[in-house]
């Protein structure tokens, strides 16, 4: 049987904070007692132990995994990743089993590009929506930057 990495928030409980992490745990405690919690999932502490193990090369089978986990928050948000009409935007969040403020990367709105900003002022001829979904971009953009590609911004 295949090692399962990517457990959707239904899944877990917070006595899994070893695999799920910390949030991850918490995330699925709260969705199994009714709290509302957006939809999503978690990827497992041992998918980050087996990235490190294998020269920080992700394996496909983990990547199947995530893509079937993005393809079902896909059908239960109806939008999609990369959409141009309504795109699905996503955060990714890293965790760990204990708390470490300030030493864990975010990265908000994921999804939102060139492309998908045409579909979200499409939607609306708010001129402030406009406005605040260029300044998010600029933004989403500075945190990649800073989380996946190491360039640290001076804010401005």
């Amino acid at each position: 049987m295949e090692t399962k990495f990517v457990y959707h928030f239904d899944e877990g409980c917070k006595e899994m904070k070893e695999l799920l992490g910390g949030k991850g745990a918490n995330l699925a405690e709260m969705t199994s007692i009714g709290l509302p919690v957006p939809q999503g999932f978690t990827i497992t502490t041992q998918a980050c132990n087996d990235y490190y193990d294998n020269a920080c090369h992700i394996r496909e089978s983990i990547l199947s995994q995530i893509d079937q986990e993005m393809a079902q928050l896909e059908v239960e948000q109806n939008k999609q990743l990369g959409s141009v009409d309504d795109p699905l935007l996503v955060s990714v969040r890293s965790g760990a089993v204990f708390s470490m403020p300030s030493m864990m990367d975010t990265v908000l709105n994921l999804g939102l590009n060139d492309r998908s900003v045409q579909g979200l002022v499409k939607k609306t001829e708010d001129e402030l929506l406009l406005m605040t979904v260029i300044v998010v971009l600029s933004k989403c953009l500075q945190m990649w930057l800073q989380v996946f590609q190491n360039i640290n911004l001076i804010p401005f």
